[in-house]
């Protein structure tokens, strides 16, 4: 930096005078990133090198994946990813291990502030450029991007200031996301002593003797097949999930094969359960989906409404005890699901029908409420991610 970047940057400071913010950022300098930054290759390291209680971190491309007591390069650094998650940035402010999947950044120390070209490569949309099957980034596309950089010691105000904020900002979000998990706790604890607390005239059954005796428990379409845009909505364990259902992301299928799983044709009142890959998931199918399917991880229930309310049975299934029971019988390493035949098994306890229905409305109040708060936290969670855009934006575009 010259004399005179120094002398204007100390008068902006408010040092022999004030410096008017618009020279400041007049000594923004744009440049191509491959001026101010190199992207070096990482390497592969051999699973005997690793160790989970290693000293040093070793990198993939979406972050930290393993560790080891060999490092590769022994100065703080960002790293890249290259290939998979290519584009995805990371920190690291100890001697690290970069695998050949990753880029890691080297610069001149005397120009650049190391977490000021973090917060620049965060703000470029990194992951944009990835190109491939398995996506990759080619770093001369990187080095093409154009990046405003100003002098050094600017860049160091910059990162004194985003780094409070987002400390803040960090502190806040875990907050939130606790909030979110006691709200979610306290229902949960709540549900499980409601339904525990059994009186007077609880019975106890397997769940297949509550079904529709002309239908039977079983899972829906093996192979979904390609998209058909005005077929037939397929709900998979994406879509099932804890007490509701999302319709986000939902597959359609061909008419034809659907028709092929037709005992799995849903009419609306059925009670959904996940039962291959993301076990948990567990809600009732409302009336306006009659029609839709499901696909082999989940399995219907076809509930005898004279037997049991659907909506308490699905907060029975996802109460704890249920969910103790379920995972007990579960199968497979790789790819853990229940067998239906011990679905059919799994034990019932429920009062007669107006009694059931009694539980409904009050659990039904509880989760209302608790749906509320958890839509209040994932707001607030969101706005401050949007904060933290907002700041980077403002400190990229002179304006912090």
């Amino acid at each position: 930096m010259s004399k005179v970047e120094k002398d204007d940057l100390t008068r902006k400071r408010g040092g022999a005078g004030e410096y008017p913010r618009g020279a400041v950022k007049a000594l923004w300098k744009g440049k191509p990133l491959g001026e101010v930054l190199q992207l070096e290759y990482g390497k592969p390291l051999d699973d005997a090198d690793r160790k989970p209680d290693g000293l040093y971190p070793v990198y993939g491309a979406n972050g930290e994946k393993d560790r080891s007591d060999k490092f590769y390069f022994d100065k703080p650094s960002i790293i890249v990813g290259r290939k998979g998650s290519a584009g995805e940035v990371n920190l690291t402010e100890e001697k690290f291990w970069p695998l050949d999947v990753t880029y890691f950044v080297t610069f001149d120390e005397r120009q650049y502030e190391l977490r000021f070209l973090y917060y620049l490569l965060t703000t470029l949309d990194l992951p944009s450029l990835a190109k491939g099957v398995k996506p990759g980034i080619n770093r001369n596309e990187v080095y093409s991007q154009i990046a405003k950089v100003p002098p050094l010691l600017e860049q160091q105000r910059i990162v004194g200031i985003l780094d409070k904020a987002f400390d803040g900002i960090a502190t806040a979000k875990a907050n939130a996301k606790k909030n979110l998990q006691n709200t979610r706790a306290l229902f949960e604890s709540h549900l499980q002593s409601v339904l525990t607390q059994r009186g007077e005239g609880w019975v106890e059954k397997p769940l297949a003797e509550l079904c529709d005796p002309k239908r039977v428990i079983t899972y829906g379409v093996i192979k979904l097949g390609d998209e058909v845009p005005d077929g037939i909505p397929c709900l998979r364990t994406s879509n099932v999930r804890w007490l509701r259902i999302e319709t986000e992301g939902m597959k359609r299928i061909a008419p034809t094969l659907s028709s092929e799983y037709s005992r799995t044709i849903l009419k609306g009142g059925e009670v959904l359960v996940n039962v291959r890959g993301t076990l948990g998931g567990v809600a009732v199918a409302a009336r306006e989906m009659a029609g839709w399917n499901v696909s082999r991880e989940v399995a219907v229930v076809p509930v005898d409404p004279s037997r049991v309310n659907p909506v308490f049975l699905s907060y029975l299934i996802g109460s704890g005890v249920s969910q103790q029971w379920l995972g007990d019988v579960k199968k497979g390493a790789a790819y853990v699901g229940i067998n239906i035949e011990d679905l059919r098994l799994l034990p019932v306890s429920a009062p007669e029908i107006n009694k059931q229905l009694k539980v409904v409305r009050h659990l039904e109040l509880l989760q209302h409420e608790t749906c509320r708060l958890e839509s209040f936290y994932q707001r607030k969670l969101a706005a401050l991610e949007e904060l933290k855009k907002s700041l980077l934006h403002q400190a990229f575009s002179g304006r912090l």
